[in-house]
């Protein structure tokens, strides 16, 4: 283990303070940063991207457990921390400046890959939504989300979390929530708890979709969630109630209580329906 100065030590010295316009608070327990890098398994192997790294808590933590880690970092005023963080671990540590919304991160380091996170909560499920466009490039992603956010994509059907983040998370991952942190962990502290949550991507959907189709019909299901089927699934055009039946679906059922399944069915009779009709011009 490389002996370094205090994390406070150095944000003091380097006058860094968190930025709220980047969703930015800085995790200084360091026992709690070696508890996400454990929950993301064998680091040692591959690529360990890691967003947001701030003054480099996490990064620590993942250098000291031998990774090789790619960090991207949106904010200027840490790149003279993680440089020296850098030069503490050489060859260990590339430092990307740059917004992770604009980077392909499948395209980084080499593989096995992994994602290690303490994701800014202003962009965490967008960011989440990128990665899923490509996610059998990675291994796993360890992430840090709100609480609430966290439960949103691990929600089963039939509770009130279960809504769109859930089915694209699941329909590709298998998502485990790992444990729950405390807002005072943080400088500063957030107004919400925090949650680690672990996505391990499928082999393979967990049933067939076309992505786009899925991304449609949950967002129609789920607009007006509290209304049937029936009357939900207009927005889409056509015979909601027609095309619930063709999918095997009761049209009085509200979009909550479907499965990630059911909802591949719907995506499945929409694109048939659309191709017949471009079939027939």
């Amino acid at each position: 283990m490389t002996e370094l100065p205090p994390l406070r030590d150095v944000i003091a010295r380097h006058g860094l303070l968190a930025d709220k316009s980047l969703g930015q608070h800085f995790l200084l327990d360091l026992n709690l940063c070696a508890r996400i890098v454990r929950t993301a398994g064998d680091v040692t192997r591959g690529t360990t991207i890691e967003v947001g790294p701030g003054p480099g808590g996490l990064t620590r933590a993942l250098l000291e457990a031998g990774a090789n880690v790619i960090a991207i970092e949106k904010d200027p005023r840490c790149g003279a921390l993680l440089g020296e963080l850098a030069d503490a671990y050489p060859g260990k540590l590339e430092v990307i400046p740059g917004d992770a919304l604009k980077i392909d991160a499948a395209t980084l380091g080499t593989a096995p890959r992994r994602i290690v996170a303490n994701l800014p909560y202003n962009v965490g499920t967008e960011l989440l939504f990128g990665w899923l466009e490509n996610v059998t490039a990675f291994e796993s992603m360890t992430l840090m989300f709100q609480r609430e956010v966290a439960l949103r994509i691990a929600a089963e059907p039939g509770t009130k979390a279960y809504g769109r983040v859930s089915i694209m998370a699941q329909w590709l991952c298998h998502v485990e929530i790992a444990f729950d942190i405390n807002p005072r962990a943080f400088t500063p502290p957030p107004q919400v708890d925090s949650s680690v949550i672990t996505l391990y991507p499928r082999p393979a959907p967990l049933a067939p979709a076309n992505r786009a189709t899925l991304e449609r019909v949950t967002a129609s299901a789920f607009g007006q969630r509290r209304k049937m089927l029936r009357q939900s699934l207009k927005s889409l055009g056509g015979d909601a109630i027609a095309l619930c039946e063709a999918a095997g679906i009761d049209p009085t059922a509200r979009a909550e209580t479907l499965t990630v399944q059911q909802f591949c069915a719907l995506a499945n009779v929409v694109d048939g329906l659309e191709n017949a009709r471009d079939t027939r011009g």
